[in-house]
């Protein structure tokens, strides 16, 4: 029995899988079983931010893994605290909550919301607006939080205190008892689609002349992701929680929720935790990124998105392409977005879908050669 069909018979069957069995790589390439090489545009959905097995990265995992692999939260960690004091001082915000996914993040954000707003004016002021075709995780409460009916079927009933509002200032006003809107600035998984600039600041007008927490859920835009260290930076937004997961770690497991002053005292001991949260060596290679995400690498996230935009509008079968910086999505006009990333991968190239969109989420350190050839094979993919 092979490798795929010892997957079929024991792994449970959540993921619709690709015909690919990927066994190493390096930088944005990655390899087959048989050697084939591919060049990688979905980076682990995000989560790969320097490539594979980047040199830099392995040094402080591998170095932390000989001095201390875990110990509880009960007691302080060197790694832990230096990430959170970089995160802190990169983002402006006051306090870090560390966790394994952005799911997790999510559940700790919605969790201090409702807690910020029951200190402050008592029970019944819990609900969290979040908006049409988000995407906040696949716990209960965050799949309550995401906003499309596709993914709730079959697991009610779900958590109370959410709303589903379309990206209208007025219908969210309309909404009593409420303690904070949740949203994406790019909706990664509804399709690649960018937060129109006026709603956000509508938005974030709104809830601080009304005392509601603005929460970015920034797991799949932050770290460099747009070309800014955070999505919100583009709209000139503070968000008084921001999450983060995915690209963080470098390819091993976290999550992060950033809190403002307004938070930043509103969880104390015994009020959340996470066994895993805050691990050393997943902390050390956090650490290790944050050193990586530089404003040269950022500008060049800006720059290879523009390339990726130029090159393919205009191109026969290419409706449009939304994002910013190595988050694109690309709207076909006549063929579908599997068979493209189906096709593709025939060929050597690892695109992401969203919904009816193909997705690209690159590694941010793509070289421009790979980014050329790989975008020259979705081109022609496409266009055929």
């Amino acid at each position: 029995m092979d490798i795929k069909q010892k997957d079929k018979k024991y792994v449970l069957g959540t993921y619709g899988r690709y015909d690919l069995l990927i066994v190493r790589g390096a930088g944005a390439e990655c390899e087959d079983e048989t050697g084939k090489k591919y060049i990688d545009l979905g980076s682990g959905i995000g989560v790969n931010a320097l490539g594979y097995c980047d040199g830099g990265w392995i040094k402080a995992v591998e170095e932390q893994l000989e001095t201390l692999q875990h110990t509880s939260n009960l007691y302080y960690t060197v790694p832990c605290a230096l990430l959170a004091e970089a995160l802190c001082e990169r983002t402006g915000y006051k306090k870090v909550f560390f966790c394994n996914s952005g799911a997790e993040a999510n559940e700790a954000a919605i969790k201090t919301a409702r807690k910020y707003s029951f200190d402050k004016y008592g029970a019944g002021r819990d609900k969290i607006i979040t908006l049409n075709k988000s995407f906040h995780g696949r716990t209960m409460a965050t799949l309550t939080a995401t906003a499309q009916e596709a993914m709730h079927n079959y697991f009610f009933p779900f958590n109370e205190g959410f709303v589903y509002c379309d990206k209208d200032i007025e219908e969210i006003k309309k909404h009593k008892g409420v303690c904070a809107v949740m949203l994406e600035f790019i909706q990664g998984e509804g399709g690649v689609i960018p937060m129109d600039k006026t709603f956000a600041a509508q938005v974030y007008e709104y809830c601080a002349a009304n005392d509601i927490l603005f929460i970015a859920d920034e797991v799949q835009t932050g770290v460099g992701r747009t070309g800014r260290f955070l999505c919100s930076e583009h709209y000139g937004i503070k968000p008084d929680i921001t999450t983060l997961a995915k690209g963080l770690g470098g390819g091993l497991p976290i999550g992060a929720m950033l809190a403002g002053e307004k938070c930043e005292s509103v969880m104390g001991a015994g009020t959340h935790g996470s066994t895993f949260g805050g691990n050393p060596v997943v902390c050390a290679g956090g650490r290790y990124v944050l050193s990586r995400i530089d404003d040269k690498l950022l500008s060049e996230v800006k720059e290879k998105g523009e390339y990726i935009k130029s090159r393919l509008s205009g191109v026969k079968g290419v409706k449009s392409v939304s994002g910013l910086g190595l988050m694109l999505g690309i709207e076909l006009s006549r063929k579908k977005a599997a068979d493209v990333v189906k096709e593709c991968i025939s060929r050597g190239v690892i695109p992401l879908t969203a919904k009816d969109k193909v997705r690209l989420l690159p590694p941010l350190v793509i070289t421009m050669e790979q980014l050329e050839k790989a975008v020259d094979v979705l081109a022609r993919v496409i266009a055929e």
